[in-house]
């Protein structure tokens, strides 16, 4: 398999991670990526407003309530909501952000984008942390070599 680009490395290199988005629904994208990174030996924290706890752990309302600070944070909520966690990234000095996108417009909006250039972050735009975790997939492999000239990593 290709090189893990450089930047998706040091993202990854992170032992604190937060994935807003998390869902009380468990087969939402974000519980996926959420269980992977735990699983993966990562310190995860789960963001969303709406639910108290997610896939047996406490689930935080914002950034700033996450009892430490994560190294990167993963975004899977709907665009409309993603300018608003970059905000809550800038704030809390995070500059470790990734926009899930695997097809369509996943978690990226103009406005998230914007949000990042004023609080002088370098995201990473498209694919899945799933995709470069180990041990990946076969699906996520498949995604990672079909996207991969699409991810800004």
């Amino acid at each position: 398999m290709a090189a893990v680009p450089e930047k998706i490395a040091a993202f990854l290199a992170g032992k604190c991670l937060a994935v807003a988005g998390v869902s009380r629904n468990p087969q939402q994208p974000a519980n996926a990526i959420f269980k992977k990174l735990r699983g993966s030996g990562y310190d995860v924290f789960a963001i969303n407003p709406n639910a108290d706890a997610v896939e047996g752990e406490v689930c935080y309302p914002n950034l700033a309530l996450v009892p430490e600070k994560p190294d990167g944070v993963v975004i899977a909520t709907h665009p409309k909501i993603s300018s608003e966690i970059v905000r809550q990234c800038g704030e809390a000095g995070i500059k470790n952000v990734w926009f899930h996108r695997s097809f369509g417009e996943g978690s990226v909006s103009a406005e998230a984008l914007e949000a990042c250039r004023q609080w002088d972050l370098d995201p990473i735009v498209g694919g899945c942390p799933m995709m470069f975790c180990e041990p990946v997939d076969i699906a996520h492999k498949c995604m990672r070599w079909f996207l991969r000239n699409k991810i800004n990593g």
